[in-house]
């Protein structure tokens, strides 16, 4: 990551302080508190999270404040501070199966145990400016003939919860679908422990569950953008949203002195697992295959976009020809981090004042060469023409002829 170089003292403290001031803006105004950024700017707070790799709200959104809303900055500060931290423990691999749900659809069937939770999305808004919340008023009913008492309380109620199985569990009971377990990511056991991408080198080709890793921290923007192309034809896969999650599950530490797991934690999280194009061998009955993606927090569009990138990266595991960008492991894996790239085009802005005055040297005496040759191909002093009768042929230019000569 490419840092600030040493500069102008005086002129460096004097840019901090009008960033401090540009920051806070107008100071008529409130100002905008870490609470308030936190509980008004969940969506960016999340991704904040998801993609500086550190769960913790409530330094996201300070992140997001000290950054005056540049999330790719948020994110940095993020990271940056994840890497002073201790690591005591790794948690065991959490258990999905055992969510709270706040929301949870499928594509793929419309009538499932447990039913279709919408939960509090944008899916169904009709993306008009809402004029109420610049008047500082509270956002209107979606629906103006509905009173507060005749509309469903969103409160978390004592009623039990019916059980929402997996999705693809109904296809994996009839081997329609390769087993979870199948290609879960290139180990040489299920019991042998995942790779550590904050603590290893990536390296190609990369197991799945380094890939993962590494698409979990990747730049949402990136990501869309690749699993948008496999839609439009570079290595399509024809998807359906098998199921997509969010809600709350527990984070789980096995502490050796104790034996035993236990709870430190409840996180967020937004789960997609994605049904893909069946294949099918001479030995091996067709099936359909997956694609995952799971992302801190309310990352909905996210874990979508990672579950597609997801499954176009298993094209060689899978026999496919590597045809597109979303299946070529290197192009995504090696720009898909947005601190990786910001860094290195944010360098441009460092003094390159050697480099310049090389180029300009050089294109300087370029230039000069250029010119003496046009003006020598313009004298006619110093041009042999073609002989009298021969109109075909060329003629030939100082240089052409002090080589002949001396041939």
């Amino acid at each position: 990551m490419y840092v600030a170089v040493k500069g102008g003292e005086k002129a460096i403290d004097q840019a901090h302080s009008w960033l401090d001031e540009t920051r806070r803006g107008d100071t008529s105004i409130p100002e905008l508190s870490v609470a308030q950024i936190r509980q008004q700017m969940g969506l960016a707070v999340d991704r904040v999270m998801a993609e500086g790799s550190l769960y913790d709200p409530e330094l996201a959104a300070l992140a997001l404040k000290q950054a005056s809303g540049d999330a790719i900055e948020a994110i940095f500060l993020l990271r940056a501070y994840r890497t002073t931290l201790p690591r005591f423990l790794a948690s065991l691999p959490m258990e999905t199966n055992t969510m709270a749900i706040q929301r949870r659809i499928s594509a793929a069937y419309k009538d499932l145990p447990g039913g279709q939770v919408l939960g509090p999305t944008y899916d169904y808004t009709h993306r008009l400016l809402d004029f109420t919340l610049l008047a500082n008023g509270e956002r209107s009913s979606s629906s103006p003939s509905s009173s507060p008492s005749t509309l469903p309380s969103t409160q978390p109620s004592d009623e039990m919860v019916e059980d929402c199985p997996r999705v693809l569990d109904f296809l994996n009971s009839e081997g329609l679908i390769e087993s979870p377990l199948a290609n879960s990511g290139d180990l040489q056991s299920n019991d042998s422990a995942p790779a550590d991408l904050t603590r290893q080198p990536l390296d190609y080709p990369a197991s799945r569950d380094l890939r993962l890793q590494a698409l979990a921290r990747g730049d949402e923007g990136f990501l869309l953008a690749l699993a948008y192309s496999t839609q439009r034809g570079y290595g399509r896969n024809h998807p359906f949203a098998g199921e997509i999650r969010q809600g709350e599950v527990a984070v789980e530490i096995a502490p050796e002195e104790l034996g035993f797991p236990v709870i430190v934690g409840d996180i967020q999280v937004s789960e997609c697992d994605m049904i893909n194009q069946f294949i099918g061998t001479a030995t091996e009955a067709p099936r359909f295959t997956r694609g995952y993606g799971l992302a801190f927090g309310n990352s909905e569009r996210k874990a979508l976009a990672m579950a597609l990138v997801d499954r176009a990266l298993r094209a060689r595991e899978l026999g496919e020809d590597v045809v597109s960008p979303a299946q070529d492991e290197e192009f995504v894996l090696a720009h898909c981090d947005n601190l990786d790239s910001s860094g290195f085009v944010s360098h441009l802005k460092l003094p390159h004042y050697v480099d310049f005055q090389s180029e300009l040297v050089l294109l300087r005496r370029l230039r000069k060469e250029f010119e003496q040759r046009k003006s020598g191909h313009q004298n006619p002093k110093t041009n042999t023409t073609s002989k009298p009768g021969n109109l075909d042929e060329p003629s030939i230019d100082n240089e052409q002829h002090r080589e002949a000569k001396q041939a």
